[in-house]
């Protein structure tokens, strides 16, 4: 079964590890691969470099003539990675000796066709023991040329053959090897570290094309909604992205804030369902070139129970009659919320105990009507409290008082506050003084209460009264006058039956009788 394991070459020197890949169980000295060549060694320079495996546990050697890496150890995959799918080894190579390295950076734009000139190896033999050949290792995005000075002397030029990338691979590790003409040949090796240069050919990406929230109506200003953000691939001034708000509003602008340099959307001002219950906004992100993505931002505004219902009269009679019947109405109340869901229903109802009851016609209209017998000689007014309140929770209310009227009716009768009067009266009186007073009482009110009163019998004939006694009665005092003096002997005493009416409807009460 192969087994990939990757060889970490003198540590911080190469920026890319070598790999191998090798089946497991493989005899002791089995060859890996030559780390001389991939390493741009020439076999001359091993001795010098004394290149060894570091590792907890040996698995390799190398072999110091050739460079050859070889197995030392038995590899077993099952107790190195268990059941992983991928099975990695990795471990390092150190040296006496370093490397020489030569660092170019190259912007990510430069052109196809690219040269770069790059150091010449020194050697002081001359003739075919000079410098006679530069190699590099193999490279998709590099190759080399080899130029000659006027003085004949050589030096590597390097070619960019296809375009970089930096986003997709920063750094690229080249083997420069200069190789001369004797026999049996000598050569060096450099490392070239090639650093692409970011170029801002990247625009911002954000992380979604629609962000959405939902909040609460009464969130707090200076409150955090959501973060907006957006990646670029470049790097440094390249990256550095900006947000700023894009076709809104003013009102936008009044009740949130983006951070430019965070992409933060906090609350400005105070949010308010009942006036906006949802909003849409755009946001631009710009890099340091200019380059520019847009996204969409949905703010849901959820309602809150933040808004008492209210009650208006929609048609109001302040007076009543109390003789009304039974579901009399006289009042038409209307109900009014700003809030919605439960927070918008409402339940109306009387606060105290009323002769009245509220009944609703429609979900926002009630009415209130009779629900007792009234009586205005005993409760001439109401006070009545209206209370709407919500279900929201906590819940409000809203109370509104209106006060009621009761308006009389002529339901009581006159009633005399004696039985019966007797008046003595002393014989030669003068005539037209007052004798006697009767008197009455009647709850009700204007006319209905005013009282007259009226001879309605005596035991003296009709005639002979008025022949023989001579008295009025004052009609609403109830003052009985003498018209003529009185005799003894002609008439001792006699009786009068009297009646008292209001004037509302006329209605008598029980003869009062006064004896004389």
């Amino acid at each position: 079964m192969p087994f990939l394991f990757l060889l970490s070459l003198l540590g911080q020197a190469l920026s890319e590890p070598i790999r191998y890949a090798i089946p497991e169980e493989l005899d002791r000295g089995s060859l890996v691969g030559n780390l001389a060549k991939d390493l741009g060694l020439g076999v001359g320079d091993l001795p010098t470099r004394n290149l060894r495996v570091s590792a907890e546990k040996k698995f390799f050697t190398v072999n110091t003539e050739n460079g050859d890496l070889l197995v030392s150890d038995r590899i077993d995959r099952e107790q190195i990675c268990g059941k992983k799918s991928a099975c990695v080894l990795e471990f390092e190579m150190v040296a006496e000796k370093p490397f020489n390295f030569f660092h170019l950076e190259i912007s990510e734009l430069a052109l196809t066709g690219a040269t770069f000139d790059l150091e010449s190896a020194q050697d002081p033999d001359v003739g075919v023991n000079s410098l006679q050949q530069y190699y590099l290792s193999p490279n998709p995005h590099f190759s080399l040329t080899q130029k000659e000075n006027l003085d004949g002397s050589r030096y590597p030029e390097l070619v960019l053959k296809a375009p970089l990338d930096r986003e997709k691979q920063p750094h690229h590790h080249l083997v420069l090897t200069a190789v001369d003409g004797g026999e049996p040949s000598r050569s060096c090796a450099t490392q070239i570290r090639i650093i692409v240069r970011d170029a801002n050919d990247n625009p911002p990406v954000f992380t979604q094309d629609m962000y959405r929230v939902s909040v609460g109506e009464n969130l707090p200003t200076v409150s955090l909604v959501l973060r907006v953000l957006a990646t670029d691939l470049d790097e440094g001034s390249n990256d550095a992205i900006t947000y700023a708000f894009i076709n809104i509003g003013k009102a936008v602008r009044q009740l949130f804030k983006l951070d430019s340099k965070t992409g933060e959307l906090t609350t400005l001002g105070e949010l308010d369902f009942e006036e906006r219950d949802s909003f849409t906004i755009g946001v631009e992100a710009k890099d340091g070139g200019h380059h520019t993505a847009y996204c969409k931002i949905q703010i849901d505004i959820w309602d809150e129970n933040d808004n008492a219902p209210e009650i208006t009269m929609a048609s109001e009679s302040q007076h009543i009659q109390e003789d009304a019947e039974l579901g009399t109405a006289f009042a038409l109340i209307k109900t009014h919320y700003l809030d919605s869901g439960f927070n918008g229903e409402i339940l109306c109802q009387l606060k105290g105990k009323f002769p009245f009851k509220i009944i609703q016609d429609t979900k926002n209209t009630y009415t209130l009507v009779t629900d007792g017998a009234l009586d205005r000689e005993q409760i001439p007014e109401y006070n009545v409290t209206i209370t709407a309140t919500d279900k929201g929770n906590p819940p409000l209310s809203f109370s509104k008082t209106i006060t009621l009227h009761i308006l009389d009716v002529n339901d009581n009768v006159p009633v005399f506050h004696q039985a019966s009067y007797v008046v003595r009266v002393a014989e030669n009186n003068l005539p037209g003084a007052s004798i006697a007073q009767v008197s009455t009482s009647d709850p009700d009110l204007g006319p209905n209460g005013q009282v007259s009163y009226s001879t309605v019998a005596s035991d003296l004939e009709p005639r002979e009264l008025s022949s023989y006694v001579s008295m009025s009665i004052s009609a609403q005092s109830g003052v009985v006058f003498a018209k003529r003096a009185f005799d003894h002997e002609r008439l001792s005493a006699f009786k009068l039956t009297l009646q008292a009416g209001d004037q509302g409807s006329q209605r008598q009460c029980e003869p009062a009788r006064v004896g004389g």
